[in-house]
Formats: C-alpha cells, structure tokens, sequence
C-alpha cells in the first residue's frame, strides 16, 4: 500500500496555498493560556517538573482534566469561564499515567507501574469527578498506552503496549512480552475489573508479528476500535462488544520528494524519501467508516503526513508534504528534526462543530496545529493554531465551540516555558495567526526562522527586510517582507555569501540599509566559537564586499552578547550592543559608532532598567526622523516577563565619545510597552523581542525571534507598532 507523492501531486495540493486563508469565515481562535504550575500538589516545589500530556473533558465541557507523568496524576482545570482557566485539583495516581478519558461521572486513567521493559505492569484507574477520589482499580496485566471509553461508555479499551527498550539492541524488534488490546466493562457506570476481554494482536503484520505493541485506540459509534499497531506498521479493526477482530492491513508507505532530510542548521527541501513506512501513532474516527491516523513514525518511518483510511483498509486520502509545507512557511518547521521525522505529526482531534467535521493535527516538534475540514474526500486546510511547546493531545469540546490542547515540554532551567494547556474557541472572524508566512517559490516553501533584525526600505511602502541568526549558520539569508497584507510575506531569501558559498562564522543580528541598493549586517561574536565581533557590508545579490571587524580597544572588553541590532545616520553606523561588557558600569551597555568614511570608532553609553530576575538589555536599534529608536528587554518569559520596550533617543544626543575613555550618557524616552502586544494572541509573552522598523510613511512594525523552533513554541509575532 504505496502511495507515491509525486512533484505534480504536490504542486497540486500546495497550489492554493497562495490564497487568502484570512477571508472572513469561521475560525478557532487561541482566548487563554493556562500553566500545569498552577495546579501543582501542595506538597511540590514551585521548580517541581510538571506536564499536561493527554487531556480530556467531562461530559458538560465544565472541566478539563490532564495526564501530569512528571507527578504522577490527573490535573483538573475548572474551563466554565474558558477565558480564564483555574486551577481545580490534582489526583494522585500512584504511577505514570499514560491516558484519559472520561465517563459521564468518571476519569478513566490508564497507569503504567511497569518495574522494567521485561516486568510491564498497569492498572486502569476510574476517578470521581464529583469528589476527586479513586474509586475502582483494574488491573492490566501489562503496560497501557491509550486508553477511550465507547461513545456508549459500555466499555473501556485499553492499548496495552509493552513498550520496547530503544537501548537494547538499538531498539530492535521484536522484545517481550507482547502487547495487547483489553477491553473492560462499564456496568451502570462502574468499570467491571472481573469482566475483562483480551484481544491477542500477535500474528498480523509483517513487521515484526510476534511484538505489535499496540499504540492508539478510537472508537466509533458502532462499538467499532481502530487500533494502531505502530512499530509493526499496521492497524487493527475490532468489535468492541464481542471483542472479534474485524479486519487488519498494513499502514503502508509513502514516496516523498523535496523534503528536508539533514540536519545542517539550513532549510533545504531537496531531499528524497523512498517507501517510507508511515507507523502511525494517534487515530480518530471520522464517521462509521473512515478514521485518519497521524503518521509520526518511530522505528523506521514517519512519512510527515496524516492520512484517512476506510475501515476496509483503502487509503482514502494522504496529505503527503501538505502540512509539512503549509508548517514550513509558518516559520514553525523544526530543522533539528530533520534527519528523523520533519514535522512529526502525533497528536489528532476529530469533532463536529454545527454542520462542519474538523480534523486537527498535532505537530509535537514544531509545536503547531493544523485544522482541516473534512468534506468526505480531501480535507480543505482552514489554518494554523500557534500552541504551547510540544502539543501532545488536544480535546475538542463542541457544544461550547472549544478545542483545548495539552502542551507537555516544561523547561524549568534559565526561565524557560512551562508546560501548558490552551484553549481555543471558533469564532466568525478570520483568523489571527499566523502574521508572517512565506510564500512557495519552485513548488517549495521558502523556509525561515530565528528572525533577528528588521530593517524598512527606505523607499517602497510596507517593504522590510530580515536576518536569521546562527541558529541557521549554514544558512545566512536576508528576507524580503511585504507587510501590505495580512498576513506579511515573505516573497523571497537572499542567500549571504562570501566567495560563491554560504558565509560561515556569521550570528546576523541586525541590518540596515548602505544607501547604495545594499546592506550593512550586525554579526554577534562568541569569540569562544571563532565567531568574529564585525560589521559586514552586502550587496543586493547577498554577496559580502567588505568585512569590518570590531577594533581591539571594543575587542579587549568584550563579552559573549554582542552586536544586537544596527542602524545608520548619514555616514555613521550605530550598533546597539546587547548587554554590559567589562567596562561598562551596571545597568549599562554601549551604543557603538562606526564612520564609514572616516574608519573612526566611538560609543555613547546607555542606561538600561534593572532585572529583578535574569538580565535587562538591547535588541535592536533604529534611526527615523529626529529619533534613534531601541528595543529594551528582558529575558524572561511569560508572567515573569516585565520589561519588553521601545525607548527613544534625540539624534542630537548621539555624539559618540572615544572608546576607552569616559563615554558621553544619552538620555532615552520610553514610547511603547511591547507586553500588551505580545500578550494579545492570548498565549505566553515571549522573551525574544529582536525586530523594529520604520517605514517611509511612519508605521513601526515589530518582530519576535522564535530561535528556529528549539526549544521555543516556534511563534513569531510580526506586528504593527505605531506610526511615527
């Protein structure tokens, strides 16, 4: 069961790509963000690891409940008012929890007490919702996976996995003891422990027959479960009531072309993939017959795709690269992932709002959902949900128009996001995200990301250009944006280059206009990593003409954070200066001047606001009018984020003194607080403030540096910011 996803194939599922997704119409709309943090046990310490893994909701789409396996329990959520989530409660279930799924007065939890890959354990555990207690323990035999109660809620099917040790044999199969499926009674809404049916799965694919390892159920409104035998390639159809298997087929393979297959700090989809098995994880049903299943691969595959199968075993649809591509031009994919899996679709919700079926896909690595609407052969693509880090499940809850999604990575170290569940609810209006994409140039998308520094044309309305950092080292590019639609465009990448090949050993921080057709680029130094502190001066076409390293008198006190933004007055350079280096006083940096014609070097001092926590530093400057704009900011994310804002300078006030002696102190004016911006697509409030621009006609736009989806959300906010 091949499906060959030819260049012609893609060109035509990616052609509309183009159109207009922001016409008004019905879309879902991110209205709160809610972190597991606040509903940590009273016993647990504030830097406690949390997570929100897979998560439901009671029948009344009052509460949400969650997987937290760092605590080892459920975590509700009190969604009556949708806009503003509390905290209501933890259960601890004395093991890992791997799923839930509810009853009409229970969550019904699948818990992994497993000793070791050889001695699997688990039980099914069934918690009042009225009273947060345990009040029935059943036990598996066997490690579960994924757990769902039957639309009638008769019974509770159970994935009983045996996961495999990925270290023992570099993960080869098969090991044991296989895995299973379970299904456990509900009489009178009380799980029945003694009456237990299991259903032997061995024997049926080709990869692997002994070890399936059962990873996902569903079930339809015909008792019917789809099970997907992930490792083995394979899914199973199963009556839930009699416990007989009805059918089971290989998930079969895809061809994949122009994909992104190395992990080179580039975006480059000119890959190949041949018969690359899809190893489905997550699968929902559509109606009676058809479910789609997320092909997120694990052992050997991963085809990047979902794909909606008949329950008679016929692919219906394959999505091949259409949500890769439309995640890629998102600025959301993750290129550190490239050499495995792409984009990884895992996480699916399917459900009927009114008189439309969506399905959403959940793209754990790049942190994104797709929304498609089903209309019985290809899905039409509606849009693009920005979510939390690492959107592993998500509930959709209709009779309130909400979709709610699990975001499980918790980065407690140096103030990183924790883990947290956002709500979504679908409104008519169009929708907000994402406010910059890129455009498909040779039936490929342009890949971006890592944006750090904005500069206006200086003579085409609505005109910006961009650089990535060194997240993308292999890959230095400046970026042509048309802000004049929503959302912005990027129409083209100028690759930067030095002598035909990409330049290496460049940080691209800022860039502004030579006057002369080109561009002058700010490169950060890491001196630790043989990253010159230099200014570079490019031409239209990306090629370096000139390469102006810092002089020794900035280089003897220099520090890591360096060059953050540059701009140019006339003649002169100004280039803002992260954070403080050795000669600064405290809560100081330098803006540093460079003539152009005469090579002299200079700086003024400027005085940035104090960090209660972490540091407090610059991002980007901007000359326009009689004004030197900066970007100031702190490193903090989310509630911890304070300082997030746009200073002004008089140019007057910008005499560089001599480097080496007593720098002259410019005097700035604050003009905007950023954190309302940042705050207004209702998710966290980012750290990475890097862009701000002024255009001819005087309106600002501003950007976020979503550091090329590593450990980051993968959002990049691009916005207007006042007209000056």
């Amino acid at each position: 069961m091949k499906y060959i996803f030819s260049k012609k194939k893609l060109a035509i599922l990616i052609g509309a790509m183009s159109l207009s997704t922001f016409a008004q119409a019905d879309h879902f709309q991110r209205i709160s963000s809610w972190s597991t943090v606040q509903n940590l046990p009273t016993n647990a310490k504030s830097d406690q690891e949390t997570s929100a893994e897979i998560i439901t909701a009671s029948k009344d789409g009052q509460t949400v409940i969650y997987t937290d396996s760092p605590l080892e329990g459920l975590g509700f959520i009190n969604i009556k008012d949708a806009n503003n989530p509390k905290a209501a409660g933890f259960v601890a279930l004395g093991g890992e929890p791997t799923s839930v799924s509810v009853t009409k007065n229970h969550a019904i939890a699948g818990v992994n007490t497993s000793k070791s890959y050889t001695a699997p354990s688990g039980f099914l555990a069934a918690v009042s919702l009225k009273d947060k207690t345990i009040t029935t323990r059943c036990d598996l035999g066997g490690q579960p996976d994924s757990v769902a109660v039957s639309p009638d809620m008769s019974f509770v099917a159970t994935a009983i996995e045996n996961e495999r040790d990925e270290d023992l044999n570099d993960g080869a199969m098969p090991q044991y003891p296989a895995g299973s499926l379970i299904i456990t009674s509900i009489n009178n809404g009380v799980l029945d422990c003694n009456n237990q049916k299991i259903v032997n799965l061995t024997n049926l694919a080709d990869v692997a027959p002994t070890d399936p390892e059962p990873e996902f159920v569903a079930i339809n409104d015909k008792n019917e479960i789809v099970i997907t035998l992930q490792e083995n390639n394979h899914i199973a159809i199963v009556d839930g009531n009699t416990g007989k298997l009805l059918n089971n087929f290989s998930a079969g393979s895809v061809d994949l072309y122009n994909v992104d297959l190395d992990e080179e700090r580039a975006l480059t989809f000119d890959g190949v993939q041949l018969n690359k098995k899809r190893e489905p994880d997550s699968v929902k049903w559509i109606d009676n017959d058809r479910f789609v299943t997320a092909n997120e691969g694990d052992f050997e595959g991963g085809s990047r795709s979902f794909t909606i199968f008949h329950k008679d075993g016929r692919v219906l649809y394959e999505s091949g690269l259409d949500f890769e591509y439309r995640v890629a031009m998102a600025g959301h994919y993750p290129e550190k992932r490239s050499g495995n899996k792409g984009v990884e679709p895992e996480g699916l919700e399917v459900a009927t709002f009114g008189d439309d079926t969506y399905i959403f896909v959940l793209a754990e690595r790049s942190s994104i959902i797709g929304v498609y609407k089903d209309t019985g052969d290809k899905p039409e693509f509606i849009q693009l949900l920005p979510s939390g880090l690492s959107p592993e499940s998500a509930i959709a809850i209709p009779n309130r128009n909400l979709i709610v999604s699990a975001n499980e990575t918790d980065l407690i170290e140096d103030g990183g996001v924790r883990a947290h569940v956002m709500l979504y609810q679908l409104a008519d209006q169009p929708s907000l995200y994402p406010q910059i994409q890129s455009v498909m140039k040779d039936e490929r998308p342009i890949g971006w990301g890592a944006l750090s520094g904005l500069v206006a044309d200086d003579t085409k309305d609505g005109i910006f250009y961009a650089v990535n950092d060194s997240f993308y080292r292999s890959q230095p590019q400046i970026f042509t944006i048309d802000a004049n639609q929503t959302p912005a465009k990027i129409t083209s990448a100028t690759p930067v280059t030095r002598d035909g090949a990409p330049a290496q050993k460049l940080d691209q921080e800022g860039i502004t206009l030579d006057g002369k057709g080109g561009f002058w680029i700010a490169s950060e130094g890491r001196t630790d990593r043989l990253v010159p502190h230099a200014l570079y001066n490019v031409n239209a076409k990306g090629e370096i003409t000139k390469e102006i390293p810092f002089p020794n008198e900035l280089l003897s006190v220099e520090k890591r954070f360096g060059s953050e933004g540059i701009t140019r007055i006339g003649d002169t350079l100004w280039i803002a200066i992260q954070r403080q280096w050795k000669d600064d006083a405290k809560n100081t940096v330098k803006l540093v001047s460079y003539n152009t014609k005469t090579k002299e070097w200079g700086a003024v001092t400027y005085p940035t606001e104090s960090a209660a926590t972490g540091w407090v530093g610059l991002s980007e400057i901007t000359a326009f009018g009689d004004w030197v704009y900066v970007i100031e900011r702190d490193n903090q994310i989310g509630e911890a984020a304070k300082v997030k804002r746009l200073y002004r300078i008089a140019k007057t006030d910008m005499v560089p003194g001599k480097l080496g002696s007593t720098l002259p102190v410019v005097k700035k004016e604050m003009v905007r607080d950023f954190i309302p911006d940042l705050a207004s697509l209702n998710g966290f409030v980012t750290d990475k403030l890097e862009g701000f621009a002024i255009d001819s006609t005087g309106q600002a736009y501003a950007m976020t540096d979503n550091d090329g989806v590593d450990d980051s959300s993968g959002e990049t906010m691009f916005f207007k910011a006042g007209n000056y």
